[in-house]
């Protein structure tokens, strides 16, 4: 694969906020009006000490386990954004957009769910509830599961954390197995669960123990669940300045099975770890605020770093794995995107080489993850990428410009999944547009507005045709299958 050559522009932008206007709103709980989304440095903010692994409550929610499909973490089965179920979709929706199932409220964030067994997870923020309301009336971190058939609560584990909006709060994924599920909350407090009860594991505060530093915009890593040596493990990227980079913490025990260290004090971003396979060797790929690394999946070990990758105030996308050790690296704020290739080095270890830069205009993504599948290569470009700005483009493999949606079709910061020949994207404003997934051109096959709020910028999930999209402050599930596909629910 070659890139076109281009030049990287980096800027910087600077953290200003009022601290004393954000002391204000901790204090006095203030409602759900939109805040000024200028970034603040959150360690600047006071520490609250969480109640980890604070408190179990239960609801009236059934798991709906007839209902087929699963997309049990951050962009999916394999993390590459891609559905991997044979449920027929419709071509077209009827009018008013597809049926919708449910919907159910939310504190303000972009936290995607996460769906497994007739379950839907996510990492809710609590803003605090009417009298009378099971929940007490202060503010915190929620893992949330509710029933895929109808939305209602089947348990919640809430801990009190006061927090400031900045550009909303809450923005993870949780990852989910058959036994357990994982979350990490925006200031670094991470949950294990019973993903059937919601009993607690074990948890771990990224911040004091580590000593991470939580990203302007607070922290949108999305943790992992990997086989490790045979046990289920979550694997985390705290950073900070205690010398770990990396760990891996087996689910069913708590106990840490390695630690990458981190001499030079990299710090996490609101990127997530991506994993491929280098040489029969599984390895994790991160970016930092230093570079991009690769760790061992099998022991931890630091294999190759990446100095020149960094972004200021903040790297967002996950590294796309591409065919032939590659990886594709791109980001906002003039980065446009890179290209590397491991090669083997003279001592037979991994070595990342430079294959080319693609500038803002060709080539730059700010926030979500392009998806590569096929011969196609899809993201949304940044408000900076000239003519063909906020419009959905497709690469070719040799990065060569396939198409684009044109002028009239644009999609700002909102999140895309592909699912067989269908890809889908909603906009910042909550409209959902059903694409032909096609290195030939843009071909929309359906389009409606779905949703009342804006800043419609958390993940989707798509499971046995149900798709869970959400803005501001509502997740909604929709169902996408053609009545001659339909089983179960």
């Amino acid at each position: 694969m070659k890139f076109p050559p281009a030049i990287l522009l980096v800027t910087t932008l600077s953290a200003a906020s009022a601290l004393a206007a954000s002391w204000v709103w901790l204090v006095s709980g203030a409602g759900r009006e939109i805040a000024r989304r200028d970034p603040f440095p959150v360690d600047s903010l006071p520490r609250f000490t969480a109640d980890l692994p604070g408190v179990l409550t239960r609801g009236e929610g059934v798991p709906a386990e007839k209902l087929p499909g699963s997309w049990p973490r951050f962009r999916g089965p394999f993390g590459d954004g891609v559905a991997d179920e044979d449920v027929p979709l419709l071509d077209r929706w009827p009018a008013g957009g597809p049926p919708r199932r449910w919907s159910v409220p939310l504190g303000e964030g972009y936290a995607g769910p996460a769906v497994h067994k007739g379950r839907v997870y996510v990492l809710d923020y609590e803003e605090g509830r009417a009298e009378g309301a099971v929940v007490p009336a202060r503010r915190g971190d929620a893992l949330r599961c509710l029933s895929l058939g109808d939305g209602v609560e089947i348990w919640r584990r809430w801990y009190h954390l006061p927090m400031v909006r900045s550009h909303g709060i809450s923005r993870t994924v949780p990852a989910v197995t058959d036994r357990f599920a994982v979350s990490l909350g925006p200031m670094g407090h991470v949950l294990c669960v019973d993903a059937a009860t919601g009993e607690a594991k074990w948890s771990r505060d990224l911040v004091a123990e580590f000593g991470a530093l939580i990203p302007e915009w607070y922290a949108a890593q999305c943790p992992r669940i990997d086989v490790i040596g045979g046990a289920e493990a979550a694997v985390l990227a705290p950073g900070g300045d205690r010398g770990v980079l990396m760990l891996a913490i087996d689910c069913a025990t708590g106990r840490e099975l390695w630690r990458t260290p981190n001499p030079k004090r990299l710090q996490m971003t609101h990127s997530s770890i991506a994993s491929m396979d280098w040489e029969g060797t599984p390895t994790f790929v991160y970016c930092t605020t230093g570079g991009v690394v690769g760790v061992a999946a099998d022991d931890g070990r630091l294999l190759w770093e990446y100095p020149g990758w960094t972004i200021a105030p903040a790297i967002v996308p996950t590294p796309v794995v591409l065919e032939g050790n590659r990886i594709l690296l791109t980001g906002g704020y003039k980065a446009g995107s890179l290209l590397l290739e491991l090669r083997a080095g003279d001592d037979g270890k991994p070595a990342p080489v430079e294959i080319a830069r693609l500038d803002e205009r060709t080539f730059s993504v700010e926030q979500q993850t392009p998806i590569a599948f096929g011969d196609c290569i899809y993201g949304v470009l940044t408000k900076g990428s000239g003519p063909k700005k906020e419009q959905l483009v497709c690469l070719s493999p040799a990065g060569a410009l396939l198409w684009s949606s044109g002028p009239e079709r644009l999609f700002q910061l909102g999140p895309q999944l592909l699912a067989g020949d269908k890809l889908l994207l909603l906009d910042d404003h909550g409209t959902l547009t059903m694409v032909r997934h096609s290195a030939t051109g843009y071909e929309e096959l359906a389009r409606s507005k779905l949703l009342d709020g804006h800043e419609c910028w958390g993940p989707m999930a798509l499971a046995g045709g149900l798709l869970l999209v959400r803005d501001l402050h509502t997740l909604v599930c929709l169902d996408l299958r053609d009545p001659a596909g339909k089983k179960g629910g």
